[in-house]
């Protein structure tokens, strides 16, 4: 499993290492910034969630943001705000903008870390809905496969398949880096039907030549079958 890179942001050092320590020891890998200014200027993209102090130096948690929501590539990434008990108008503020959750000053290790947990799962959660409401479609590099509309582009022009070459390159690019016998093919795609080797191969040559520079993808080991490379 991927760890996961969470960002403090808070101007207090000594706060800041505290958390640092006891994140690494939950297994997250941690950056910290003691400004705004000096977290804007780490690779946020990189980070799976950001603990966000609001009251600091000049660019404020809220302005922080605000900035990171305005950019696409950092819109989603996951917000927790830190703020102070007399800060409730900033709190709603940071809730507003999108923020995922906040936490008020002072708190104790043991909450901050349950929130944290409960942020990431939830952001997984949501992740893998998006995944599967773009569609049930297979990718590798240039070449996709729509398995709701059953079709095939190529660099994003789209090419005409048969239906048995369509399905035929859809089980090869599902099962990537894995040699398929021709029995296994004739199963998976013909439904167990008689089929000769000869038609397998056919059917091969002609995906390979529609599928253009991709067609080197498609993979053949003498003695054993076909596959896609991985």
């Amino acid at each position: 499993m991927e760890q996961k890179r969470i960002l403090v942001v808070d101007d207090e050092e000594t706060l800041c290492e505290v958390l640092k320590l006891n994140l690494q020891n939950e297994g997250y890998e941690v950056d910290v910034a003691t400004s705004a200014e000096q977290a804007l200027t780490y690779d946020v993209r990189s980070y799976s969630l950001i603990l966000l102090d609001i009251m600091m130096g000049e660019i404020s948690g809220i302005q922080m943001a605000k900035i990171l929501k305005a950019e696409p590539a950092t819109a989603s990434i996951p917000i927790i705000f830190c703020t102070a008990r007399g800060s409730e108008d900033d709190m709603i503020r940071g809730l507003d903008l999108g923020a995922d959750d906040y936490i008020m000053k002072p708190y104790t290790i043991r909450n901050v870390m349950a929130r944290v947990r409960s942020v990431l799962r939830r952001t997984a959660r949501q992740q893998d809905h998006e995944e599967q409401e773009v569609g049930n479609v297979l990718r590798i590099d240039g070449l996709q496969l729509d398995m709701d509309l059953k079709q095939c582009f190529v660099d994003g022009q789209l090419v005409k398949l048969t239906k048995t070459e369509f399905e035929l390159l859809a089980f090869l690019m599902a099962n990537p880096g894995k040699i398929f016998s021709r029995d296994e093919i004739v199963l998976r795609v013909w439904d167990d039907v008689i089929v000769l080797d000869r038609t397998i191969d056919v059917n091969i040559t002609r995906l390979r030549s529609k599928i253009g520079p991709y067609g080197a993808y498609i993979i053949t080991r003498l003695g054993f079958g076909y596959g896609f490379k991985n």
